[in-house]
């Protein structure tokens, strides 16, 4: 059994949440067109990462934000569960940093980032460990940037079952070899596959790496997105899957050495 995957690599309106939505609606119908069952994008990938922006109401979503509506149906419509980014305001006023799971049954899980940085301690707030998404029957587990870093999110989520590590990421040139060590580590440590969407261009302060793309369960990539914005596809195989997760087991190796 596979599973495609869909890495969206954008550069975004800075702000603009609809304008976003609408051009990660088309994405997903494009990542359906190969056949993709899940299509992951960057860290606060309807807004673009700049904390600046969450000074104004209007950078921020809820669950029945209209503005979602594109997305929202481009993935009831294709089957393919989206993943998109944005800051989010709870109805009990909590501020989080979250991936949106938009889900071909039309309902959005709202995941959130576990675990902050710098600027960001002061506009939101650290979420709990969330569930897996059952992907086409593949159980997934997302990650928004820095929660790869911590080697503990990653082993949370292995003990629960996760079969993929999904990440929505902003790496700078900076931390290009950081990207690589982290997904390529966690996805290692565990046997599962890592997958992370980073952004393409730049922003207040920042270029992105670029580098999106996929890590086998041995640790290798197996897809690099180039610097440009576009969409990376790859398949996943759950017989590979199996087979180094029974080889570890047959020599005695227990899970995450």
């Amino acid at each position: 059994m596979t599973l495609i995957v869909a890495v969206a690599q954008i550069s975004v309106e800075f702000g603009d949440v609809a304008a976003n939505a609408r051009t990660s609606a088309a994405l997903i119908r494009e990542a359906s067109e190969s056949g993709a069952k899940l299509a992951l994008f960057p860290e606060l990938s309807l807004t673009g990462y700049d904390l600046g922006l969450f000074a104004d109401p209007a950078a921020w979503v809820g669950g029945d934000d209209p503005r979602l509506d594109p997305a929202r149906k481009a993935a009831q419509n294709t089957g393919v569960t989206a993943v998109v980014g944005a800051a989010y305001r709870h109805e009990d006023g909590t501020p989080w940093i979250a991936s949106l799971a938009l889900l071909p049954d039309g309902e959005i899980h709202v995941h959130g980032k576990r675990h902050l940085h710098g600027r960001e301690r002061d506009l939101f707030r650290p979420a709990g460990s969330g569930r897996l998404l059952d992907v086409d029957g593949w159980q997934v587990a997302l990650a928004i940037c820095y929660d790869a870093g911590v080697p503990a999110h990653a082993e949370d989520a292995a003990r629960r079952g996760a079969e993929v590590y999904a990440g929505s990421v902003l790496y700078t040139l900076e931390e290009t070899r950081r990207i690589d060590l982290h997904f390529g580590a966690r996805a290692m440590d565990h046997r599962m596959y890592g997958v992370a969407a980073n952004y393409a261009g730049s922003g207040p302060g920042w270029v992105s790496c670029g580098g999106s793309g996929a890590w086998h369960p041995d640790g290798t990539r197996m897809t690099q997105a180039p610097a440009a914005p576009g969409l990376t596809t790859v398949s996943l195989s759950r017989d590979q899957l199996r087979a180094i997760r029974d080889k570890d087991a047959k020599a005695g190796y227990p899970r995450g050495a």
